[in-house]
């Protein structure tokens, strides 16, 4: 006697999917897209580096610039003088300190603003084309 159940392996699978329309994309406007994406995202990171390198420079030579201002304020206040003129010294170097602080705190972010901007800038321009790449490969897989 034959057996009456279908066997599983005769199963046709193209049967399955005969109705279904799959519209192949363009893998390689894909891969193409997803390469700018990773150049885009090394040039924000490369911009990034340098912002950070700058800062760093700028921070150094302050750091210098102070150094030396504490020194010659050391020289000065070993000269003999009067209590009056040390206390004008040291008065107008807490001044100029404060002031120069407040100049360098300014300049160093500025320049790591500016090297933010430009890295979100990167990325920003980036985000916007490939939004339209996808939006042309929507097009293109419907028509």
């Amino acid at each position: 006697m034959a057996d009456a159940r279908p066997n599983f392996f005769d199963f046709d699978v193209t049967k399955m999917f005969a109705d279904f329309r799959y519209r192949p994309f363009d893998v390689e406007a894909v891969w193409a897209a997803q390469r700018r994406n990773i150049e885009a995202l090394s040039q924000a990171n490369q911009l990034a580096v340098e912002g950070v390198q700058a800062v760093a420079r700028r921070q150094i030579e302050l750091t210098r610039e102070t150094f030396e201002g504490f020194s010659a304020l050391l020289r000065d206040l070993a000269q003999p003088a009067s209590p009056e003129d040390r206390i004008a010294k040291n008065t107008e170097y807490a001044k100029q300190m404060l002031e120069k602080g407040v100049n360098h705190g300014r300049e160093v972010v500025s320049i790591a603003t500016k090297a933010s901007t430009d890295a979100a800038a990167v990325l920003q321009r980036r985000a916007t084309e490939s939004l339209d790449e996808i939006r042309g490969l929507a097009a293109k897989t419907t028509s």
